[in-house]
């Protein structure tokens, strides 16, 4: 397949000048992959196909959306179902009554919970679980480890200490913009490591409003940092909020924290999967915390339209009638096994990484941005989006899965033959793979 575009790259100038950064999204920009090269604007979506505006049909095998649609493009019945609200009307003067369906069914599958606010994206419902937090416990700190997003209390971390987030998925965030008067209000913890939160309480017991982590992420959690975490919360009267936006729906129908069982927590917190590419994120949580968003004003016009909760409703009816966790399980095993076997066929250093449903790899070789945008060149020769990371969906069948890895084989080769003539960087066609966040010019 060829990968010479015009009307994508024609776009992309366009946007360069017209949306600061290019897009809204610092992982979908095309410097992530190769700039150049890839893409970077999709006609249409369907199944796990994507069609670019020349016309180029691939195979995703690549970040799926982001993660957002994980039972696959344009889902039939999720569409159905959306589509049946548009004719009717997808909001008005009164409420949609699918925000009640909604929130008692998430409250079913997870006991725990008995109380529900919306937002349309991660990174606001995770703010607004912060600020029900805050009203809560009339506290202002909060500990966290992992990704949360882009609002200020999140990047205030990095105010005292430029690089404290560098560790949390996401290098390079810059805090400019951040009210400097909320230095020392956040405070990262890294993961499977208890005693660096048991520090951080002990320095700001008095103060902590909040105790934040991702269930799980590139590592399984152990036993004693689960425990510390909700034993730590208790002693000090935080509240445990779960950030289930990457992991919810991936490993069982609901929150990953279900497959916890010391994990407890008083709020979860839920987006991308939920409506399987519809704007949708949910707040969950017990009622004696979830009624302090009444002390305190957290109100928006369209976290009342009707199609996020539509979507979210027929996107998990459908996930649990499949069972579609099972597959995306063993879809990602399929693929991590192939990386590791194609590596060592080849004679390349690979570290592999992630929940199954959410894999990745890097190159442990020198030049490992410029040999990932050579990777993504050659696999978009063989007609994939591709990168070092891959997204499971449940429109992603076996099959699917070996037409790639035939073509990572070849890709592996070629890039173990270049790497032995030294000559990566002349091979590529576009940019090497940009690293982190930083300005795009």
């Amino acid at each position: 397949m060829s990968i010479l575009q015009n009307k994508n790259f024609d776009m992309q100038d366009r946007a360069r000048k017209r949306i600061p950064g290019m897009t809204q999204l610092l992982s979908k920009r095309p410097d992530q992959f190769s700039l150049g090269v890839w893409p970077g604007y999709f006609n249409k979506a369907k199944g796990v196909e994507v069609w670019d505006l020349d016309g180029n049909c691939y195979i995703d095998m690549s970040i799926s959306g982001i993660g957002t649609n994980i039972l696959g493009y344009a889902d039939p019945e999720v569409d159905a179902a959306v589509h049946a609200v548009i004719d009717a009307g997808t909001s008005s003067s009164l409420n949609c009554p699918e925000e009640v369906e909604l929130a008692d069914l998430l409250c079913e599958i997870h006991p725990w919970a008995e109380m529900v606010k919306y937002a349309r994206t991660g990174g606001e419902a995770m703010a607004i679980a912060v600020r029900i937090a805050r009203a809560a416990t009339g506290k202002d700190k909060i500990a966290f480890c992992g990704y949360h997003g882009w609002h200020d209390w999140y990047l205030a971390a990095n105010l005292s200490s430029g690089n404290a987030l560098n560790d949390h998925l996401l290098p390079g965030l810059s805090p400019e913009g951040v009210p400097k008067g909320l230095a020392g209000t956040a405070f990262p913890f890294r993961f499977n490591h208890p005693e660096e939160l048991e520090s951080i309480i002990t320095k700001h017991k008095e103060d902590i409003a909040a105790i934040i982590m991702e269930p799980i992420r590139n590592e399984d959690p152990t036993p004693g940092f689960i425990k510390a975490i909700g034993h730590l919360a208790d002693k000090v009267g935080a509240v445990l909020i779960v950030d289930e936006i990457s992991a919810g729906f991936r490993l069982t129908t609901g929150g990953s924290h279900l497959l916890l069982h010391d994990l407890k927590p008083d709020i979860a917190v839920f987006s991308k999967a939920l409506g399987n590419g519809y704007p949708i994120a949910a707040i969950i949580g017990k009622a004696i915390v979830m009624q302090a968003a009444q002390k305190t004003f957290i109100s928006s016009t369209y976290w009342t339209e009707r199609i996020g909760p539509t979507a979210a409703l027929a996107t998990i009816k459908k996930h649990r009638d499949v069972r579609a966790a099972n597959h995306l399980i063993s879809i990602g095993e399929q693929v991590q096994e192939g990386w590791r076997n194609l590596a060592s066929k080849h004679g390349l250093a690979l570290k592999v990484t992630g929940m199954k449903p959410m894999s990745h790899f890097s190159f442990e070789i020198d030049q490992p941005q410029s040999i990932k945008a050579y990777f993504v060149q050659l696999m978009l020769e063989r007609g994939f989006l591709a990168s070092n990371i891959f997204y499971a969906m449940y429109a992603h069948k076996e099959e699917h899965v070996k037409q790639y890895l035939d073509a990572v084989n070849d890709a592996f080769a070629e890039i173990t033959k270049t790497i032995e003539c030294g000559d990566i960087n002349k091979k590529l066609k576009g940019e090497p793979s940009s690293a982190g966040f930083k300005r795009l010019t």
